[in-house]
């Protein structure tokens, strides 16, 4: 560095003063600390007496699997309650309104409800078809669709059963078991059979709380 007159020798001579200084008391810390460093290590070696390192092994630490168990016993528990919640022998002929179109609808409800609903009035939100499901599989399907529907804030849902013209002697066996199984639902208020546009007599249109 060039020094271009006798008054900046002074400051630069200050600067290099520092910078040693600073260089200084660093060595000092790191020696002092190695002191330390050390000293602690004669009080431990002190305290515990000789040691000997542990010899090498050859012992395989096992896999850890990352994938989080399956919870099949909660599940089969899951479905035996469902299972067991709507019975395939509950009476639901005294329930049922036997006018033109079969509907349903709890007690505190009036029979205006029912009327809008068949109407249309209420926009369908969500629809499960439960075609080629055998009794076990449609039952449990119904059950995990009323309860999901009804958690997600949903009020209007529609529920295919199908007309049962593929069944034996053409008798629709899931349409009266889908009616007993949703009278059973406490999130079911009412349902009424779909309008033509939307499945008609293999349909139904149901209202949750």
């Amino acid at each position: 560095m060039k020094l271009r007159s006798l008054s900046e020798l002074k400051p630069l001579q200050q600067a290099i003063a520092r910078r040693a200084a600073a260089e200084l008391a660093a060595r000092e810390a790191e020696r002092l600390q190695q002191e330390r460093q050390d000293r602690e290590q004669r009080l431990f070696e002190l305290a515990v007496g000789p040691v000997l390192p542990l010899r090498a092994t050859r012992r395989v630490q096992p896999m850890r699997s990352s994938a989080l168990p399956e919870p099949r016993q909660r599940q089969r528990d899951e479905a035996n309650v469902m299972r067991e919640a709507l019975s395939d022998e509950f009476d639901v002929e005294t329930l049922l309104h036997t006018d033109d179109l079969l509907s349903y609808r709890v007690p505190k409800l009036g029979p205006d409800v029912v009327r809008k609903l068949r109407e249309g009035r209420w926009c369908i939100q969500r629809q499960i078809d439960l075609h080629g499901l055998r009794t076990d599989e449609a039952r449990e399907a119904l059950g995990r669709f009323i309860r999901e529907s009804h958690q997600s804030g949903l009020r209007c849902v529609r529920v295919v059963h199908g007309k049962g013209l593929g069944s034996p002697g053409r008798v629709p066996v899931l349409k009266s078991r889908v009616h007993r199984w949703l009278v059973q639902k406490h999130e079911v208020m009412a349902f009424v059979q779909a309008r033509p546009a939307d499945g008609g007599a293999g349909a139904l249109v149901v209202l949750l709380r």
